[in-house]
């Protein structure tokens, strides 16, 4: 038995590389494994080479794995594009309709299955991904009715006999497989599984989550890959519970909607990538400038202009800090694991209340779209803060406006919903005094740019940076933000056996950076290797301004639009001259 196996299919999309997945990974979820997705697809709705790649473990994983032990084919581009990873006595499962040779993957095992062909004697070639799947399970040697239970949830909306036949499609591709191979195949036989219940899903679906327990009820967007899901989501859900979704003509729309909303009392959020963040910078200074609360989720993705649209990169760090005009305080938080998008989401809503102002939760395309498992979330865990959002305002003098922008020594002023009595007062987008009326005295500006600036003077938000530091003084500290985490702990583990001793932190508040936390690890290290999916290094310029040391910051960075691999992590690390005792 094994305790892991990597699992790809591929071809065009369109073409139910998508469903196959889909059913295959929720089975072996129900069974109790623990599962890591990865998708790679064009960024176009049909054509264009496709595939899915999931790895299947006994214990936890974060990462996707450097080989391939299992590639389902639809078609020769899959082979092409993807046998390399293969490693020697993996095996290939096509669709004999294309009748690949045996004699060019002299490594693996080569099984040729009428994929289309049975589908169409069942009816209709849309069944060729049931019997994908169906020859996939065969060889893995898992009981069968689970499968089964996968498939009735997956069509049962379309009626008893639709799921016959799609059952009938599995049967068939497993029995083929079962003649072909003499039985399951003992190499790929997983061990059993530990038996809990576990969460199967994508980043963008916790966000959507946390922001419904988060007491979010109105959500404005314009559709935007890899952030759609989260719209797609709220449009399902939000309406169960009073709440709305507005598909906007633009992102300027979207954003100036979900700061009105928040103006109102109603909590609100917009998401969008890297293009749809650049139009939306006038307005996040609007909710700065007038301390509005709002919640944006900005889902990285290849640049820049419309860029690599469905790849990986981490390349908007300086916009999420540094692009609006002026200055506002501003939150940037940057979750690394499915479960920290939901609880993040709920704690991104509560910090834009407590200090009225734009809170960014920053992901990137594999945590967004990659689906992984969870443990089970915590739902008494979820708290509502709403700052000092006042219900009752006590009279004042007559026709005396309320001191929305009252200075305070937290830089934190009152804050009503508009019709509140007594509560009555301007704004403006222009600088105002403390009832927000437009000011240009001198002093007044001091005042109120004063005031706004240091309400983050202390922020820390919960677990700002995640540190494992099993050693005082390391070799090596990685640094790294999103999903990079899992990757880099594989990565150590094959360093550590080297004798290199290494610590990881991955840094979760972005935005303001929180150099005391972050220093002393920086201090004890000997050399630090900041991973990155961008090509300049901007995780590792933050850390070089507000930390310093600059002689022992390495930058290891990836920008093809693939996540970091573990072998290529250790490799790396080996050109870089990062070993024992050197600096």
């Amino acid at each position: 038995m094994v305790a892991q196996l990597s699992w790809k299919i591929g071809g065009q999309q369109g073409e139910g590389v998508e469903s196959t997945d889909r059913i295959f990974s929720t089975a072996l979820n129900r069974l109790g494994y623990y599962l890591y997705g990865y998708r790679h697809f064009s960024s176009r709705i049909k054509g264009g080479h496709t595939n899915n790649k999931i790895r299947i473990s006994v214990k936890p994983i974060r990462s996707i794995s450097d080989d391939l032990d299992i590639l389902v084919a639809f078609d020769q581009e899959t082979i092409d594009v993807n046998a390399h990873e293969l490693r020697k006595g993996g095996v290939i499962v096509a669709d004999a309709k294309f009748s690949p040779s045996a004699s060019l993957y002299p490594d693996v095992t080569l099984y040729p299955v009428p994929i289309t062909e049975i589908a169409e004697q069942l009816g209709t070639s849309l069944y060729k991904n049931m019997v994908a799947s169906g020859a996939s399970w065969a060889l893995l040697g898992l009981p069968m009715d689970i499968f089964h239970k996968a498939v009735e949830e997956e069509f049962g909306r379309k009626g008893a006999a639709v799921v016959a036949k799609n059952i009938e499609a599995v049967s068939r591709g497993a029995q083929f497989v079962l003649d072909l191979s003499g039985g399951a195949v003992d190499s790929f036989r997983l061990g059993p599984p530990d038996g809990q219940s576990k969460l199967f899903l994508v980043g963008n679906d916790a966000i959507g989550l946390g922001a419904v327990a988060a007491g979010c009820r109105f959500m404005a967007a314009y559709p935007i890959t890899p952030a759609t899901e989260i719209m797609e989501y709220l449009v399902k859900v939000l309406p169960k519970f009073g709440g709305a979704v507005i598909q906007t003509e633009d992102e300027i729309a979207a954003v100036t909607m979900a700061i009105g909303a928040n103006y109102a009392g109603v909590r609100a959020m917009t998401s969008s990538s890297g293009p749809g963040l650049s139009l939306m910078t006038e307005a996040i200074g609007l909710a700065g400038m007038t301390e509005t609360p709002v919640v944006i989720v900005d889902t990285q993705r290849g640049g820049p202009s419309t860029g690599l649209p469905t790849k990986q990169e981490q390349s908007d760090i300086n916009a999420l800090i540094y692009s609006t005009h002026g200055e506002i305080p501003k939150i940037v938080i940057a979750p690394s694991t499915v479960e920290e998008c939901f609880y993040d989401t709920i704690e991104a809503f509560n910090l834009a209340e407590k200090y009225q102002c734009p809170v960014i939760i920053a992901t990137d395309l594999q945590l967004s779209l990659g689906k992984q498992s969870s443990e089970m979330l915590d739902f008494d865990r979820v708290r509502i803060e709403r700052g000092t959002l006042a219900g009752d305002v006590p009279p004042t003098e007559e026709k005396a406006l309320f001191q929305r922008y009252k200075v305070t020594a937290d830089g934190i002023s009152p804050r009503v919903i508009p019709g509140t009595m007594h509560g009555i007062h301007h704004v403006t987008g222009v600088e105002h005094d403390e009832v927000g009326r437009p000011s240009e005295s001198p002093a007044n500006r001091k005042a109120q740019m004063d005031k706004r600036l240091r309400k983050l003077a202390h922020l820390r938000i919960t677990n700002p940076v995640h540190l494992d530091a099993p050693y005082a003084h390391p070799d090596v500290l990685f640094v790294c933000m999103n999903s990079n985490g899992g990757t880099i702990n594989e990565a150590r583990e094959r360093l550590h056996a080297t004798g290199l001793r290494t610590n990881l932190m991955v840094v979760r508040q972005i935005a303001p950076f929180p150099s005391d936390v972050v220093r002393p690890a920086v201090e004890k290290a000997r050399q630090v290797v900041v991973v990155e999916n961008n090509a300049t290094g901007q995780l590792a310029d933050q850390l070089q301004l507000h930390v310093g040391h600059a002689q022992k910051i390495r930058r290891l960075n990836k920008y093809d639009g693939t996540p970091f691999l573990p072998a290529e992590l250790t490799l790396a690390c080996k050109e870089l001259n990062v070993v024992h005792g050197n600096i």
